[in-house]
C-alpha cells in the first residue's frame, strides 16, 4: 500500500487495475477526469441517437458495477450512458482521512464531474447516495437535469429516517471489518448475488485503509439538526416542491432502510404528477441489483413517452 497526495495535500489510495480484472460481466473501459486533484473514473458509453443522456450514480458501498444490467438495454436505445465512480469507491481515488469526506464535498466534486463533461439537461437515476447527492443538486441547479427518476433514497432534513437507517448506521462504525460483497448480498430480496457478483463489490477495497469513504458515508446522512447540510437540503426541498420536470420514482420497497420513502417525492414534487412509478414489493434497498432490467425497460418507456 503507497499512498499519494494531491497538489492540496489530500492523501489518498488508489485501487489496483488488477483488482478489477476478475470483475465478470462487466467489460467497459474505464475513463478519467480529475475533480479537486482526485482521478474520478468514469464509463462513457452509447451513441447518444435517443438524443437523451442518463447520469448513472452509485450508492454506498457500492461502484458503477451496480449497473451492470441496466447498461445493455440503455445503449440499445441510443442512449449516452454516463456512469461515474464516487471519490472513495470503484476505479476512483479514496482520499484516507474519513474528514475530507463530506456531504458537502461530494456534491461539489459532482457538479465538478457534470461540468467536466459539459453535461446539462440529463435525465438522472437518483438511488441511494447517487440520490442524496443528485437530488440535492437538482435543488440547487434545477437546470442541470431534463429529467429525473429516483429509486431508494432520500433528502433528509435533520430528522430520522427510521429504525432501519438507525441500524445501519450503528453496524457501519462499529462492525470490525465491512464486507461489500456480503452487505449486497443481505440487501437483496428479489434475487440472490452469486460468489462472482459479490467478488466484484469487494474489488475496489483491497483492505480497510481503502474505506474511510465507505465508514464515513452513513455518518454524513443529515439525520439531526447537528448535521453538516441540513440548511442546504431544505432550501433544496424548497426548490424541488417546484420542480415541474418529469419525475418519475421506481421503488423497492422490501428495503428496511428507505423503502417507505416513495410516496414522499410523489406527494410533495409537481412534476411526480400522473408518471408512471412502479413500486417492486419484494425489491430490496439495491433496486439496480434486485430489478434493474425492469427498471432500465421502465426509464427507456418514459424516455419514450
Amino acid at each position: 500500500m503507497s499512498t499519494q497526495k494531491t497538489p492540496h495535500g489530500i492523501e489518498f489510495l488508489r485501487t489496483p487495475d488488477a483488482r478489477f480484472d476478475a470483475v465478470e460481466g462487466f467489460d467497459y473501459a474505464p475513463r478519467y477526469t480529475e475533480v479537486d486533484g482526485l482521478r474520478m473514473a468514469y464509463l462513457d458509453e452509447g451513441t447518444g441517437s435517443s438524443g437523451h443522456t442518463l447520469l448513472l450514480p452509485h450508492g454506498e458501498p457500492t461502484w458503477g458495477y451496480l449497473y451492470r444490467f441496466m447498461l445493455p438495454p440503455f445503449i440499445a436505445a441510443g442512449h449516452r450512458v454516463i456512469v461515474p465512480d464516487l471519490i472513495g469507491f470503484g476505479r476512483s481515488d479514496k482520499p484516507v482521512d474519513r474528514s475530507i469526506y463530506t456531504y458537502d464535498a461530494h456534491v461539489g466534486w459532482m457538479k465538478a464531474f457534470l461540468d467536466s463533461l459539459t453535461l446539462e439537461n440529463v435525465t438522472v437515476f437518483s438511488q441511494d447516495w447517487g440520490g442524496l447527492i443528485t437530488l440535492r443538486i437538482a435543488g440547487e441547479e434545477p437546470e442541470r437535469f431534463a429529467r429525473i427518476a429516483a429509486g431508494n433514497t432520500a433528502l433528509p432534513v435533520g430528522e430520522s429516517l427510521g429504525q432501519g437507517f438507525d441500524a445501519w448506521l450503528k453496524f457501519s462504525q462499529n462492525a470490525p471489518s465491512l464486507d461489500c460483497g456480503r452487505l449486497l448480498e443481505n440487501s437483496m430480496r428479489h434475487r440472490k448475488l452469486s460468489d462472482a457478483e459479490m467478488d466484484a463489490y469487494r474489488a475496489p477495497f483491497p483492505d480497510e485503509n481503502y474505506m474511510a469513504g465507505a465508514r464515513q458515508f452513513p455518518t454524513l446522512v443529515p439525520i439531526t439538526e447537528d448535521h453538516g447540510s441540513v440548511a442546504e437540503n431544505r432550501a433544496a426541498w424548497t426548490r424541488l416542491e417546484r420542480f415541474e420536470k418529469p419525475f418519475l420514482t421506481l421503488w423497492g420497497h422490501g428495503d428496511p432502510v428507505l423503502g417507505h420513502l416513495g410516496q414522499e417525492f410523489i406527494d410533495r414534487i409537481p412534476g411526480a404528477k400522473g408518471q408512471p412509478h412502479q413500486t417492486f414489493q419484494d425489491g430490496g434497498h439495491f433496486i439496480q441489483d434486485d430489478y434493474g432490467v425492469e427498471i432500465a425497460a421502465a426509464i427507456n418507456t418514459w424516455l419514450q413517452s
